[in-house]
C-alpha cells in the first residue's frame, strides 16, 4: 500500500480502537483483546522475519514472560504493573543470553532451535512443581489487576499493541531498517559494507522477546491464572504468523490487516463450527501462501496505484 492509504489506514484503526470502550459490551472488548494480542505478536514476529530469522519460539518467550510475571505475584506481591514489566524484562534478559549461543544458526536451524526452546521451557515449568505449580499451574488469589474491569483490561491490552507497533515503526524508519534489510538480502555484501551482523540480529532478538515477555505478563494478569499448556501453547506461534502472512510481511501495516481479518474470521467460525474452526482457518492460511504469497497487503498496493492513475 501506498503512504496516504496507510496513514488513512492507522488513523482509522487508532479511531476505532480508542472509540470501541464507548459503545462495545463485555463480549465485543473480550474479542477485541484477544485480536490485539495476537495482533502485537504478529507484529513482534515480522519484525526479526525482516532479517530474514525465521522464528517459531514466540510462544516460548510469552510463556516466559507470563511465568516470570505471575511467580513475582505469588512469591514477591510485586504490584500488577511492576510484575508486567518483570516478566517483560525476563523474557528480554533470557532472550538476550541464548542470542549468543542460536543467532549464529541460520535458515531451518534457527527455526527448529527456537522451536525446541519453546518446549524445553515449557517442561522446565512443569516439573518444578513447588515453585511454579506444576502442570496444574498457578493462580492469582489477591490483588487482581483492575479488579477484573473489562474496559480497563482493554486499554491495557491497547497499551501492549501500542509498545509493539511503536517498535516496529522504529525499525522501519530507524536505520535498523537498512541493516535488517541487507542482512536478510545478502549477509556477506552486507558484512563487506560495515553491518555488524550479530549486533543487529541481537538487538533485534532481544526487543521482539521483550515486547512478547511483555504481552505475556499482560495475559496473565488479565485471566489471573497460567498453566504450562495455555501460556505456551502453540496457538501463541502459529495465530500470530499466519496472521502476518496472510497481510503481508516486512511492515507493520500487513500483520495488522492480517490480524483483523483472521482476528474476526476465527471469532465467527468458532460459533458456527465450535470444533473445526481451526480446519478452516489452516486452509484459509494455506490459500493465502499458495495464491497471495506477498499478502493482501501487496494485492491492495497495485490496486491503489491503479486508482491514482485513473485521478491524475
Amino acid at each position: 500500500m501506498n503512504r496516504t492509504l496507510s496513514l488513512v489506514f492507522a488513523i482509522l484503526f487508532g479511531v476505532l480502537a480508542l472509540a470501541l470502550p464507548a459503545f462495545a459490551g463485555d463480549y465485543p472488548l473480550q474479542v477485541a483483546r484477544n485480536i490485539m494480542m495476537y495482533m502485537a505478536l504478529a507484529i513482534t514476529w515480522d519484525m526479526l522475519i525482516r532479517s530474514g530469522q525465521v522464528s517459531f519460539g514466540i510462544a516460548g518467550l510469552f510463556g516466559l514472560g507470563a511465568y516470570a510475571t505471575i511467580l513475582s505475584v505469588v512469591h514477591a506481591n510485586f504490584p500488577p504493573i511492576i510484575s508486567i514489566l518483570f516478566g517483560a524484562a525476563f523474557a528480554g534478559l533470557v532472550a538476550f543470553f541464548i542470542g549468543f549461543l542460536i543467532l549464529r544458526l541460520r535458515a531451518i536451524y534457527f527455526s527448529i532451535v527456537t522451536l525446541a526452546l519453546s518446549s524445553i521451557f515449557m517442561i522446565v515449568i512443569q516439573n518444578l512443581v513447588e515453585f511454579t505449580g506444576g502442570p496444574q499451574g498457578l493462580i492469582i488469589q489477591q490483588g487482581i489487576i483492575f479488579n477484573g474491569n473489562t474496559h480497563k483490561l482493554y486499554w491495557l491490552t491497547l497499551v501492549g499493541l501500542a509498545v509493539a507497533i511503536a517498535a516496529s515503526i522504529w525499525f522501519e524508519k530507524s536505520k535498523i531498517h537498512f541493516a535488517l534489510t541487507a542482512i536478510r538480502n545478502n549477509e556477506i555484501s552486507a558484512k563487506s559494507s560495515g553491518v555488524n551482523i550479530f549486533r543487529w540480529l541481537l538487538l533485534a532478538f532481544v526487543v521482539t522477546s521483550t515486547i512478547q515477555g511483555l504481552l505475556g505478563g499482560i495475559f496473565v494478569q488479565e485471566y489471573a491464572f497460567a498453566t504450562p499448556d495455555s501460556v505456551f501453547s502453540a496457538d501463541f506461534t502459529l495465530l500470530p504468523l499466519g496472521m502476518a502472512l496472510l497481510g503481508g510481511t516486512y511492515s507493520t501495516t500487513g500483520p495488522i490487516i492480517g490480524a483483523v481479518l483472521l482476528g474476526l474470521v476465527s471469532e465467527w467460525l468458532k460459533m458456527q463450527i465450535p470444533y473445526g474452526h481451526l480446519v478452516v482457518y489452516g486452509i484459509m492460511i494455506i490459500v493465502v501462501i499458495l495464491f497471495m504469497p506477498q499478502g493482501l497487503k501487496n494485492v491492495l498496493k497495485p490496486m491503489s496505484t491503479k486508482a491514482e492513475g485513473r485521478g491524475a
